[in-house]
């Protein structure tokens, strides 16, 4: 694989001269090969497995890959489909409720897959945008703080424990700052919706001293070497890849109940190549890309097909009704309303602040 040269990004895309791309030349060494353009937000070395994985199958595709933040995948497929330009070939963000305004806005094309008719239909929005991923929401904690006692396994064990330890743990709880974390915001409006007494758990923490991160690794990093005992809401995919690094984090996967969101991958409207956007979907879907992705990238997979420890079959034949995915649907566009989304962030900065 190879960077593009930056001087010849800026000269082709004015404006984007900070978007670096990760080219990855056809395998079968063909300089002629098409190549397949993803915007993505999971880190480029991350996702390595699985262009390899997708390159094995596909030999005679080269890969530029971007990695960026959510928002910028949204407004650049946005824009440059506007100006009549030619877009990613496949889009895959953790940002649900800006992928699902994609599809909804005319922006994502539908593919009609081998495994759409079997992929959950929770995980489906029309054959255009998919789930690719199945990822809770955990409690994360510092394993030899709970030596003696066990650590919360629900929202009312946390708010239990953070009054019984008063002082102890003032300043060593941490979660995401909703203001600046999209999967942080998208997990509050769930709990809100989810459990009516949401608020006395933010209180908790605010009255815990509780810190706000905008990045799990941020978190992650303070319980790992115990500056935190407990994080709360944390992205279970990578609690999970902190965990095998670090044996002193712990993960819980709240038994009242677990929020679930994915990750979405489509193809948009103005892809350039749009049957090479599809053919990576499928792989996506495939059971081998879904296997690449639960044993190499750690990341849980939705298919029906995949089964194993880091699936969304296992987990669902363990936990059942306690977890709850976030449905892939236009329902999800309510947390892109901006009067609401204000009502819920000074609301939640109200109770912290009160406390």
């Amino acid at each position: 694989m190879r960077r593009l040269p930056l001087l010849a990004l800026m000269l082709i895309c004015p404006g984007l001269a900070l978007a670096e791309p990760v080219f990855y030349p056809a395998v079968s060494g063909n300089a002629t090969a098409p190549t397949l353009i993803v915007y993505s937000s999971l880190d480029e070395p991350l996702a390595q497995p699985m262009i390899r994985g997708f390159q094995a199958a596909n030999p005679d595709v080269a890969v530029s890959y971007e990695d960026m933040l959510t928002g910028e995948i949204y407004d650049r497929i946005v824009r440059e489909t506007d100006a009549g330009k030619p877009t990613a070939d496949f889009a895959f963000s953790s940002a649900m409720d800006l992928q699902v305004k994609l599809s909804n806005d005319g922006y994502a094309q539908p593919s009609n897959l081998p495994m759409s008719g079997l992929w959950p239909k929770w995980a489906n929005w029309r054959n255009t945008a998919y789930a690719l991923t199945f990822e809770p929401a955990v409690f994360v904690y510092h394993k030899p703080s709970f030596v003696n006692e066990q650590p919360p396994s629900s929202r009312a064990e946390f708010v239990d424990y953070l009054k019984r330890k008063g002082d102890a743990v003032h300043g060593r709880i941490g979660t995401y700052d909703i203001e600046r974390s999209g999967v942080g915001f998208l997990f509050m409006a769930r709990d809100q919706e989810q459990f009516g007494d949401i608020w006395s758990v933010i209180g908790a923490m605010g009255a815990a001293g509780v810190k706000l991160y905008s990045t799990s690794s941020a978190i992650l990093e303070r319980v790992s070497d115990g500056r935190f005992v407990l994080g709360y809401n944390i992205l279970g995919s990578y609690a999970a890849d902190w965990a095998k690094r670090n044996p002193q984090v712990g993960i819980v996967l709240p038994k009242d109940y677990t929020v679930v969101m994915s990750r979405i991958g489509l193809v948009p409207q103005a892809a350039a190549n749009p049957e090479l956007g599809r053919r990576y979907l499928s792989f996506f879907m495939s059971k081998e890309g879904q296997t690449v992705m639960a044993r190499e990238l750690q990341i849980p997979a939705v298919s029906p097909e995949v089964t194993g420890e880091n699936t969304a079959n296992t987990m669902q034949a363990l936990l059942g009704a306690q977890l709850r995915p976030v449905p892939v649907s236009p329902g999800l566009m309510v947390y892109l309303d901006q009067v609401k989304r204000a009502r819920l962030i000074a609301r939640w900065n109200e109770v912290l602040r009160t406390q």
